[in-house]
């Protein structure tokens, strides 16, 4: 029985091919694009997935209060929190330090070679973490000073093998270092990433004293800790104040300050933490459910179109129906007869998105940034979770066309009489409404991505980054840089391309420079002292950003040596307390023990993308300052101001990397996360509307194909082609109205709700739903008018036959 089921199951597939097609097709798109979002969304979900100890390990995150207020949110606290912490918790079974620090140089056969992401840390790294350590001993591999643990790509790139246990690497201006370990090179879905793990008794013998031990208002330190089995995290956050206040309570309390503690579940740094000092990019929990709710709708599109096109076909499924319960056939064997048609139609879909998944796969990576290869096809969840959505699909768009069909009473059928309820029609125009209200929803909130990444990258930054070459620091420098530093401005102004150099301790699109506590005015309290982001400048930063001064001036070789000089910006002075810049100039400020003086004020800029709001920010002179070399170019002969650029780099810096980048498209990196979202959103959501057409052209099938006596009447009594075809928009139109209706709501609430991560934001305008609202109704008019014009255009002879 079954074996004939599935033949008539393939011949009714090969007799209405076009339908078939278009069922096939519209289902593979479907689940193509919801696997393809669900792999995106599951690598998301899966980060920190793989250390053993996952449901245990915590990171200290730190806020700190001024005044009682949330000043900033830091990912690193400081150094002694740990040990301290671990002391007087038992619920604490270990943690460990990760301190990150400076690039190193190498020189390998003669040239120099940078490795980056280098940090301090201890043995119990590879005990808390599940990161393997494939050579050296885990108990002891970073006990002792001047030892290290690097990545297998590290130890290929210098040494040319992993075997390198007991080796000495001699870093360019630095300590020498033995081998210890070889990790693993880190999975993609982890946030630390280290390719150089140097011991932490490294960092002991440098400093020359225990202050990393013992300090509690030196940051910097990334914290992780190990709870014992069993134990509530909440409980031992509770212990932490009483802690924090034995050991910096006295301290705090003097400039009206305070610091909060608290433990974060590994595996929620990614999707739930943005702070402060993060060791790496993270990732946002909004896209990610907002990409799943996508990958919900277009699956259910998808079903909902078989059932559409299901229910379309049933007049000519009727009369099969009518003969077969005729001779005998019960309803459950119909029944079972249109839920294998569905597993037949599902799984052929299902074969064909699989073939889809596996040609635009690299593609989708390359749009999405994810590393995600074929591996995927070998994952027993990958198959489990595609078998899960089989099954269910069979059993959505089986159930309706299964119960409905099979219920057709014969005698009826048979005189010709077909029975259509309510019931069944307002069912079919509530899917089409669902699909519309979903697919508007998508493309009025694709458009909103589109205009607020566009608004990013067209606001005006308060500051001029364009025609700017910036050259990373000198990672090899000794007691000689200042004097190196300024021979090498003096040799790069004699190029006629270039017209302006400086040196800054950071650039624009980078963190914001430093965080210094306890500023305040010198006439005011130590309680009303504040937090600010500092940056180190030398004199020729405003001029070659174009800061747009408010008050006061620039700073200036004509003043000397000007090295008690700063400049605030708006947010800055407004947050020491003055309405007006003008107030500020000349006023004195404490500044870690020092007296700096006010010299100017200069507009908010944006230091960093449109995510984060203005910051106070103080721009401290420093003639010499370590930092970046940010050049002022000509916009033409690039290559050649570059290659006189390294040149003169070699020349003054011998031994060092020569690394560069453009800043505006520096800047502009900090929206790829954002475009690559807006990319994967567009795409998906035009798979949706396609797929959505698709079910519009399965219920103007049904429409037409029921109305068509009608129509026929409707020629010979004189109605118009132009009038019949008004008649059949005019219910596609009124369902479309009803979405749109229903979409503005729920398309207002999602982007308000998105737009609410953006300091910067675009308003949300009428015309984001308007224009959205054009355009579905154009698709859909076209959509529909195939089927409407054909059966406006056919004889009424043979309409008034049809019946």
């Amino acid at each position: 029985m079954i074996k004939n089921y599935l033949k008539i199951a393939w011949r009714n597939l090969n007799k209405d091919r076009v339908y078939s097609g278009i069922n096939i097709g519209g289902l593979a798109i479907g689940i193509c694009a919801c696997l393809l979002i669900l792999q995106y969304v599951v690598f998301e979900f899966s980060y920190e997935d793989f250390h053993d100890k996952k449901d245990r390990i915590y990171r200290i995150q730190q806020d700190r209060y001024d005044n009682g207020k949330l000043a900033t949110q830091w990912a690193a606290g400081a150094y002694a929190v740990g040990n301290d912490f671990k002391a007087a918790i038992p619920e604490i079974e270990d943690y460990v330090k990760v301190i990150p620090t400076r690039d190193l140089v190498v020189d390998v056969n003669g040239d120099p070679l940078k490795i980056d992401k280098v940090y301090y840390s201890k043995t119990s790294f590879f005990s808390i973490f599940s990161y393997p350590l494939v050579k050296g001993d885990p108990n002891t591999v970073l006990d002792e000073p001047n030892t290290a643990a690097i990545s297998e790509s590290t130890a290929l790139q210098v040494f040319g093998n992993t075997n390198v246990i007991g080796e000495t690497l001699k870093i360019s201006g630095g300590e020498d270092y033995k081998i210890t370990g070889v990790y693993q090179d880190m999975p993609a879905n982890t946030q630390l990433k280290p390719n150089f793990l140097a011991s932490y008794p490294t960092l002991l013998q440098i400093r020359g004293d225990n202050l990393p031990e013992t300090h509690w208002a030196w940051d910097g330190c990334l914290t992780y800790v190990l709870l014992q089995k069993n134990v509530d995290p909440k409980q031992v956050e509770a212990k932490f104040p009483p802690i924090v206040e034995e050991k910096v309570g006295e301290l705090l309390e003097q400039f009206n300050s305070s610091v909060v503690y608290n433990l974060q579940p590994i595996t929620d740094i990614h999707l739930y933490s943005n702070y402060m000092e993060e060791p790496g990019p993270n990732g946002d929990a909004k896209t990610v459910y907002l990409l799943l709710g996508i990958a919900f709708f277009i699956i259910l599109i998808a079903w909902v179109n078989y059932i559409n096109l299901a229910t379309a076909r049933s007049l000519g499924r009727a009369r099969e129906v009518g003969v077969r319960k005729s001779v005998g056939s019960q309803r459950k064997q119909l029944v079972v007869q249109f839920f294998l048609e569905s597993a037949l139609f599902n799984g052929l879909a299902l074969i064909v998105a699989l073939a889809i998944m596996f040609l635009v796969l690299p593609s989708f990576n390359r749009i999405s940034g994810q590393p995600v290869s074929y591996a995927l096809f070998t994952e027993p969840v990958f198959w489990l979770g595609l078998g899960s959505l089989f099954v269910l699909g069979v059993l959505l768009s089986g159930s309706y066309p299964a119960f409905v069909l099979s219920s057709f009473r014969p005698v009826e059928v048979l005189k010709g009489k077909m029975v259509s309820t309510k019931q069944g029609a307002m069912l079919r125009k509530s899917l089409v409404v669902l699909q519309f209200t979903a697919s508007l929803f998508l493309l009025i909130g694709s458009l909103i991505v589109y205009q607020q990444i566009q608004f990013m990258r067209n606001q005006s930054l308060g500051i001029k980054i364009d025609q700017t070459l910036v050259v990373k620091p000198p990672l090899v420098a000794d007691s000689t840089f200042s004097n190196r530093k300024r021979a090498l401005k003096e040799a790069l102004l004699q190029y006629p391309t270039i017209k302006e150099v400086t040196v800054s301790s950071t650039v624009p699109g980078q963190d914001g420079g430093l965080n210094a506590g306890g500023i305040r005015l010198v006439t005011q309290d130590p309680s009303e002292q504040k937090q600010y982001r500092f940056m180190r400048v030398d004199h020729d930063f405003a001029d070659l950003f174009d800061l747009q001064m408010l008050a006061g001036r620039k700073f200036s070789r004509d003043f000397g040596s000007e090295e008690g000089s700063v400049i605030f910006n708006r947010m800055g002075i407004k947050q020491l307390g003055f309405d007006q810049p003008e107030e500020a100039i000349g006023k004195r400020i404490e500044f870690w023990g020092d007296q700096y003086t006010i010299v100017g004020v200069t507009e908010n800029f944006h230091q960093q993308s449109l995510r984060q709001a203005y910051e106070p920010l103080i721009l401290c002179l420093v003639p010499d300052v370590y930092g970046f070399f940010s050049l002022r170019t000509g916009t033409d002969q690039i290559a050649s101001t570059i290659s006189r650029v390294q040149s003169e780099w070699d020349k003054f810096f011998p031994g060092n990397t020569f690394e560069f980048f453009f800043l505006d498209d520096h800047f502009n990196a900090q929206y790829k996360a954002d475009h690559k979202f807006g990319q994967v959103f567009a795409l998906f959501t035009l798979l949706a509307i396609f797929v959505a057409c698709l079910g519009l052209f399965g219920l103007a099938s049904f429409t037409t194909l029921q109305r068509t006596r009608e129509i026929g009447v409707r020629k010979v009594l004189g109605a118009s082609i132009s009038g019949i075809l008004k008649l059949l928009y005019k219910e596609f139109a009124f369902l479309l109205l009803l979405a749109f209706i229903i979409s503005i709501p729920l398309a207002w609430y999602g982007a308000t709700n998105w737009l609410e991560g953006y300091a910067f934001r675009i308003p949300i305008s009428w015309t984001f739903f308007l224009w959205p609202f054009i355009a579905m109704a154009a698709v859909a008019l076209l959509t529909v008018s195939f089927q409407s014009i054909k059966a406006a255009l056919q004889n009424p002879v043979t309409s008034l036959r049809t019946e």
